[in-house]
């Protein structure tokens, strides 16, 4: 899987550009998902809503408690995410440099 990440000053710059630069940025995006999913390697994934919009369930003492925002200790947010269908780490790393839109962590699935 790869996760899209940035910082929240990535994002804040991100919002502050002008229309035509935001629409020039997420046409890149989509540009990138649609070649890789027309060739099979994207076989699904999500754009996510902004860090502002997240719910974390933690455990203290077994019993959960909900809170507002991502974890605290968190210095980077996740902005979506692809399921690729690759046969190793350097095709998935070959199309996470292809990304055009700031970093990307690439993880890999428990096989079963």
């Amino acid at each position: 899987m790869l996760l899209f990440v940035g910082t929240m000053e990535d994002q804040k710059q991100f919002e502050s550009q002008s229309t035509e630069e935001m629409q020039k940025a997420m046409g890149g995006a989509m540009n990138w998902f649609e070649s890789y999913t027309r060739a099979g390697k994207v076989v699904g994934g999500e754009q996510l809503k902004g860090p502002e919009t997240v719910t974390t369930v933690r455990f203290k003492d077994g019993k959960p408690m909900v809170t507002d925002g991502p974890f605290i200790e968190s210095k980077e947010i996740i902005g979506g995410f692809a399921v690729v269908d690759v046969k190793d780490l350097d095709e998935a790393l070959d199309m996470a440099k292809a990304w055009p839109a700031g970093p990307v962590e690439v993880w890999p699935a428990v096989e079963r």
